[in-house]
């Protein structure tokens, strides 16, 4: 009788983890339909006064040496922050077959025959199958062992055989634990899962990658506190209509989250992409009204993209406003400042502003470039050949510094540009003087900027 008092179940959200007594059919926190299962709650028991660990102030903690491990792969390592850390949990998500399996299983190649091994835990194929897309990808490392397992139990008692240097688990949704009642891919299981491997990362300093699988919003399936338990969270993105995939940290605990990989998937897997600017320009297009280049920085790395604008008289009564690639407030905050500042009339005219690439830009530094291109549409003119953009527009029009002003114009000259268009506020001193042949026209309002940029008058002055 006492045993079923302690009994105790809850109804949880698989899709965001809000849980309630009592089955509802839909979600009052995501919004998402017959999302609810029934799970068993585990109570927790408290520990004695003998059992609880010491208590010592920050300054008597004995400082550890942070080591890091490269991953044989620079992209990757560029955005983990130089290499991964001993005892550190990652979680890899993106859509099915954007290249998760695929990257760690090139990881583990390499990292196996330097560091030590490598065991592979497969919840999803079998062992035959693995060996099949290994040999495609050339990663036959005799120090990556395979395991095709889905209970944590016994997941741990190969780790504890085989003492790996490196544990993927492909993937978390796959994995139970014997001792709650719930299936697996439910969120108490998803959650147990990652706290035991996460205590065995801390405990035993193995480091660990999770295969996580996302839902419809291109979240992790199972709740926020699953990336809240990990110290480093990875996303993979693609654009469906080209080959690249783009890497990004939305969580790092040893590093800048700012940072990206890029890759690109071919038929013997993903392949790094070492100069980016070449992968986002396009051939051919420069001299055509509408396009622009922008130089953009994703986190130390600056890269050089093609932004492209179409305007047109629309046959509906409200214009259309589509920003692919870049914030939609942004633009509309840009076409209000042209029509303030420049007499601009957008109020029958549609915009279309793209992002060439599948690139996706947040830093208002491509306030510029849009605004030079959705100009350039406009006048039906042509940008001066050979030349980069890149400068934060104000309320009152005009153009502010950015940041990393330098590493874009260094990008720039590499990439055969020889002109640059620029905040005025930032010292160009030493470019003048050591490259000649680089003009850079430092403007300080948007008219002067498209006067120069397209050769037309300042409607407008400020």
């Amino acid at each position: 009788m006492s045993k079923e008092k302690n009994k105790k179940t809850s109804f949880i959200c698989q899709e965001c983890g809000y849980s309630t007594v009592k089955w509802i059919g839909r979600c009052p926190d995501c919004g998402g339909w017959s999302t609810f299962q029934e799970e068993m709650i585990k109570k927790s028991a408290f520990l004695s006064p003998s059992d609880l660990e010491e208590l010592l102030p920050i300054s008597n903690i004995h400082p550890v040496v942070e080591t890091r491990f490269s991953t044989g792969i620079k992209e990757l390592d560029r955005v983990l922050g130089g290499g991964i850390v001993s005892g550190s949990l990652v979680i890899v998500g993106g859509e099915p077959g954007i290249g998760k399996s695929t990257l760690l299983l090139q990881m583990v190649n390499s990292f196996g025959k330097d560091f030590g091994n490598v065991l592979y835990v497969s919840g999803e194929e079998s062992r035959e199958q693995i060996r099949l897309r290994a040999d495609r990808l050339g990663s036959l490392s005799s120090q990556v062992f395979v395991l095709s397992e889905t209970d944590l139990n016994t997941i741990k008692g190969y780790v504890e055989n085989l003492s790996p240097r490196v544990l993927i688990v492909d993937s978390i949704q796959t994995i139970y634990h014997s001792e709650l009642i719930s299936p697996p891919g439910t969120v108490s299981q998803i959650r147990d899962c990652t706290y035991n491997l996460m205590r065995l990362a801390k405990a035993s300093g193995l480091i660990i990658f999770l295969v996580g699988h996302v839902t419809k919003q291109g979240a992790i399936a199972g709740p926020k506190l699953l990336e809240h338990m990990v110290d480093t969270v990875l996303y993979f993105e693609e654009n469906s209509q080209q080959p690249y995939r783009i890497l990004r940290a939305v969580k790092n605990r040893f590093g800048s989250t700012n940072e990206v990989g890029i890759f690109e998937m071919t038929s013997e897997g993903l392949r790094e992409v070492l100069n980016p600017s070449e992968v986002f320009l396009s051939d051919g297009m420069e001299g055509y009204p509408g396009t622009v280049v922008f130089a953009t920085m994703e986190g130390t790395r600056p890269i050089l993209v093609e932004i492209q604008a179409l305007t047109g008289y629309t046959t509906y009564s409200q214009p259309r406003r589509s920003g692919n690639g870049i914030d939609i407030n942004r633009l509309f905050l840009i076409l209000a400042v042209l029509e303030k500042r420049l007499g601009l009339k957008f109020g029958t005219i549609d915009v279309y502003v793209n992002v060439v690439g599948g690139m996706r830009i947040e830093e208002p530094a491509a306030d510029l470039a849009i605004a030079t291109a959705i100009c350039s549409s406009f006048w039906n003119r042509s940008v001066l050949p050979k030349t980069v953009v890149f400068g934060e527009i104000g309320l009152t029009g005009e153009i502010r510094n950015v940041l990393h002003s330098d590493r874009r114009l260094f990008e720039a000259y590499k990439m055969g540009y020889r002109r640059c268009v620029l905040p005025a506020r930032f010292d160009t001193t030493y470019f003048k003087e050591n490259y000649e042949k680089f003009i850079l026209s430092d403007v300080r309002s948007v008219d002067s900027a498209l006067s120069v940029l397209l050769g037309v008058e300042p409607v407008k002055e400020i």
